[in-house]
């Protein structure tokens, strides 16, 4: 049932990004009306005056969309928001683990390592045509503090 989620989630994910045969999340749709095309959302998000529809694909996707309804239920915005431009919004020292989360979803992986005090916050995106990595590197309190990328490397087999 797990990869059957993560399939529709994925599939979710490239029907709002898709523009050709499918209709795509206008401003003015009812919240009804999204989840009639794309699902039920991975998660759902108390967002000022109205609610943010969170479509995920980590931890194997590269993608998160968010569907911003206003106090009616109508879509005012939807976005892919893993790309560099987003990320570029993050505020060292201010932004927390909570904010990373309702910008951005919750990450491909949450990790330790002896060099750095707190959590890191792993994302999976996709660069043009290049899969990476975006860390969000946190304190001990759960703020960002330090960001980096990298390239992601696939997995292969050898024949030795």
């Amino acid at each position: 049932m797990k990869i059957f989620k993560t399939v529709s989630s994925i599939a979710v994910a490239v029907l709002l990004m898709a523009g050709c045969a499918f209709t795509m999340v206008q401003p003015g749709m009812s919240r009804e009306e999204v989840i009639a095309h794309y699902g039920t959302p991975s998660r759902v998000l108390p967002l000022g005056a109205g609610t943010r529809l969170q479509y995920l694909t980590q931890p194997a996707g590269q993608t998160a969309v968010m569907v911003d309804l206003d106090a009616a239920g109508k879509v005012v915005a939807a976005r892919q928001v893993l790309k560099l431009n987003e990320f570029s919004k993050i505020e060292l020292g201010k932004w927390t683990r909570e904010d990373m989360e309702r910008e951005f979803g919750r990450p491909a992986t949450v990790d330790r390592v002896a060099s750095w005090p707190g959590d890191i916050m792993t994302y999976r995106w996709l660069d043009s045509d290049e899969s990476k990595y975006f860390w969000a590197y946190l304190d001990g309190r759960n703020v960002v503090q330090r960001t980096g990328q990298g390239m992601e490397f696939p997995f292969r087999m050898h024949d030795d």
